[in-house]
C-alpha cells in the first residue's frame, strides 16, 4: 500500500497484532477516508475492538504501521484530534451531565464554550443538571458521545455505541452521527447489528481478523443480490468460506 494523502483519515499498512499465541491480525492493510461515517461491522470476536484500539494508539502491535491524520497512531499531537468512545459509558454517574462535561473539558483543555455546544449537538440541554446515574440508556450514550465531541476532534472512534439500545434510540444516535459527519468529522463506528450498515457511507465488514469487504451499502446489496444487510453479510461469509476452502485445497494439491 502506498503512503497516505490528505483524503485519508487513517492508513493501516501491514498491521499484525498478537494476543499470546493467537494471531488477531496478520498483515492487515486498509484506508479510512475523511469526513465520512465508516461502519466497522462483524460478529463479536472478529477483531473490531482490537482494530479500533490500534487506530487510537492504545493497542500493542507486532508489526506494520497505523497512520492517523498524517501522524503515527497514539502520537501526542493526536490527543485533541482523535476521540475514543469505549464500550460502556466512561462517565461519572454521581455527577450531573454538566459537571461531567465541564470536568472532561478541563482535562482535554477544551474551551468552556464547548460544553454548551456539545450539549446542543446531542440534545441534552434539558438534562444538563440531571445526575448521570438517573439517565436512561439512550441518554447515557448521548453523554458519552458529548464527551467524545469536546474539543472538536477530527476523528471520532466509537466502539458499539448503540449496543443494548432499542431500535428507536439506535436510530436517534445514528441521526446524530450523520449530523456530526456532515460537519466534516470522520466517524469510525463499530457494530454487530447488521441493519446499521445501511446508515453508513462506507462499510468494512470483518470476519476472523480479516476485512472481507470494503464497500458501500449500495454496492454490498448489489454485489450479493440481497435486499437487506444481514442477508448480504451472510452471503459474503458463505462466499468467503468457499474461497478459503478452495485456497486450502489448492495448497494441499500443490504440496503433493
Amino acid at each position: 500500500m502506498t503512503g497516505s494523502n490528505a483524503a485519508d483519515a487513517v492508513v493501516i499498512d501491514g498491521l499484525t497484532v498478537r494476543r499470546g499465541h493467537h494471531l488477531v491480525f496478520d498483515d492487515l492493510s486498509l484506508r479510512i477516508p475523511r469526513g465520512e461515517v465508516i461502519g466497522l461491522l462483524g460478529p463479536s470476536g472478529c477483531g473490531k475492538t482490537t482494530l479500533m484500539r490500534a487506530v487510537v494508539g492504545v493497542q500493542k502491535i507486532a508489526g506494520g504501521t497505523v497512520t492517523v491524520l498524517g501522524e503515527p497512531a497514539g502520537s501526542a499531537g493526536l490527543r485533541r484530534r482523535v476521540a475514543y468512545g469505549t464500550q460502556g459509558a466512561a462517565v461519572y454517574t454521581d455527577l450531573s451531565v454538566l459537571e461531567n462535561l465541564r470536568y472532561f473539558a478541563s482535562i482535554l483543555g477544551a474551551p468552556r464554550s464547548d460544553v454548551d455546544r456539545v450539549l446542543a449537538d446531542v440534545g441534552l440541554h434539558d438534562r444538563a443538571q440531571q445526575s448521570v446515574g438517573s439517565l436512561s440508556g439512550g441518554q447515557l450514550n448521548r453523554v458519552s458521545l458529548a464527551v467524545a465531541l469536546l474539543g472538536s476532534p477530527e476523528l471520532v472512534v466509537l466502539d458499539e455505541p448503540t449496543v443494548g439500545l432499542d431500535p428507536v434510540l439506535r436510530a436517534e444516535l445514528w441521526t446524530l452521527f450523520r449530523q456530526i459527519a456532515d460537519q466534516g468529522t470522520t466517524l469510525l463506528v463499530s457494530s454487530h447489528v447488521m441493519d446499521e450498515a445501511l446508515r453508513c457511507d462506507r462499510l468494512l465488514l470483518m470476519r476472523e481478523g480479516r476485512v472481507i469487504a470494503d464497500t458501500t451499502p449500495a454496492q454490498l446489496l448489489a454485489d450479493t443480490g440481497e435486499t437487506d444487510a444481514e442477508a448480504a453479510f451472510l452471503a459474503l461469509i458463505e462466499r468467503d468460506t468457499s474461497a478459503h476452502h478452495e485456497t486450502r485445497r489448492s495448497l494441499r494439491e500443490e504440496g503433493r
